[in-house]
């Protein structure tokens, strides 16, 4: 195991204090001699879920941070209150606001927050006021406390209207306080402990990869635990019903544990529900196989689409990230923010096998090593069901954690979005 590498500081007592260096958040230069301002946090050695605890001291030590000037920038604050586990709200009071207030002593009380109401509350924030604010061409900055769902609400609600040549694509903070927070693991990459407080302090944003899911005229997003459904938006050229995404677009087992594991009972469990899930599925309660999805797959590779010799499937999914979870690296060649699409597919196995090949996620990335996982870059995914599935549970789609049904004989289509619509802030 690698040796950490440590960062040293004194005091304000002169003794000379150590810590792991991904723990620290900022050290702010003290003016006119006095001394720097250190922050770092302290996380939990017996939980890893459990958010850190910050520390804000005066000391000695070399400044690292020089927080970007938001005198011509607005600044969001947006704390989703039902997010994981819950603990936005509590880790924006203990947390966040002391090291903004740390870092822009004077700028943050110009900072405005907005705590979530409904899951529709980031939609209508960006539709009222994000989106007329980028497209004015004012600077925009969003930390967002929050999973995937709150980027996911964000792009979609950026992307719903034509924008003017003004647009300034915003720039987002990721606090991860979600149950998988996969873009922010596979943006972060490891690099430090602080739960994102360290990218408070930087001014370096880079574009955020989007892809765009179009569906036949029949499917219908599914709400409040699959009990309602909506209609999707619309594109404004072809009709189709669409969603954005930034992470995945699933099919087969991995849409099906992501939507049976999205209720309440299952959320209590964070990010085990997904694991609880998956042997749910696996091992069906009647001692059957694992249900094979029946559907044709096609693949876009540059202009040319190759339709896929196997019609049984049981894992199906295109990702634009490394890391679905902190451990579980589900494409080991992309890279931050690359802005590649990766397929990741295995056929029909027993439940034994199927957990076999996904433990192998858990190890870096193994599993693409099987031979029974197709991996490979791609520029598109086309599923077409034609009536092969019946039953509407095995025709659910997943992107970035929304699900969608399909209809009988419909069909999903993604690619690439060429419109930059969102900056992610970096350290």
């Amino acid at each position: 195991m690698a040796v950490p590498e440590t960062f040293r500081f004194k005091d304000e007592q002169g003794a000379e204090q150590t810590i792991n260096e991904k723990d620290l958040v900022a050290v702010l230069p003290g003016s006119h001699g006095s001394p720097s301002t250190i922050i770092y946090v302290e996380n939990n050695e017996k939980d890893d879920a459990a958010p850190p605890k910050v520390n804000i001291i005066k000391g000695e030590a070399s400044p690292t941070t020089q927080p970007p000037d938001t005198s011509d920038s607005e600044t969001h604050i947006i704390i989703s209150t039902g997010s994981g586990t819950n603990k936005a709200t509590p880790f924006y009071d203990q947390a966040v606001k002391p090291v903004l207030e740390t870092l822009f002593p004077k700028g943050n009380a110009n900072f405005l927050v907005h705590h979530t109401e409904s899951a529709s509350t980031i939609e209508e924030l960006t539709t009222d006021i994000f989106f007329p604010t980028a497209n004015a061409g004012i600077a925009l900055r969003l930390i967002l406390l929050s999973g995937d769902g709150g980027v996911i609400d964000l792009v979609n609600g950026l992307l719903a209207r034509p924008c003017s040549s003004d647009y300034k694509a915003p720039q987002v903070t990721l606090i991860p306080l979600g149950t998988a927070n996969a873009l922010f693991h596979s943006t972060n990459a490891g690099k430090d402990n602080t739960w994102g407080l360290r990218t408070l302090g930087s001014s370096t944003a880079k574009p955020l990869p989007v892809f765009t899911t179009s569906f036949s005229s029949g499917a219908r997003l599914l709400v409040d635990e699959a009990r309602s459904e909506e209609e999707l938006p619309k594109d404004p050229k072809s009709q189709r019903p669409i969603l954005h995404g930034a992470v995945v677009c699933s099919w087969a087992m991995h849409a099906s544990l992501v939507a049976d594991s999205d209720t309440t009972e299952y959320r209590k469990f964070g990010v085990e529900r997904f694991k609880m899930a998956a042997k749910d599925a696996l091992y069906p309660a009647d001692g059957s196989p694992p249900h094979p999805y029946s559907a044709h797959i096609s693949i876009q590779k540059g202009e040319d689409w190759v339709r896929l010799k196997a019609q049984e499937h049981m894992y199906v999914l295109a990702t634009m990230v490394s890391n679905l979870e902190k451990p579980f690296c589900v494409s080991p060649a992309t890279k931050p923010l690359d802005g590649s699409l990766h397929l990741v597919h295995f056929g029909p196995t027993t439940g034994d096998e199927a957990m076999r090949i996904m433990g192998l996620a858990y190890q870096g990335g193994k599993h693409v090593e099987d031979p029974a996982v197709r991996y490979e870059p791609i520029d598109g995914l086309r599923i077409e069901f034609q009536g092969k599935e019946k039953d509407a549970r095995w025709r659910r789609i997943c992107v970035d954690g929304k699900i969608v049904r399909v209809e009988e004989d419909g069909w999903v289509e993604l690619g690439k979005e060429e419109r930059r619509v969102l900056d992610v802030v970096v350290d």
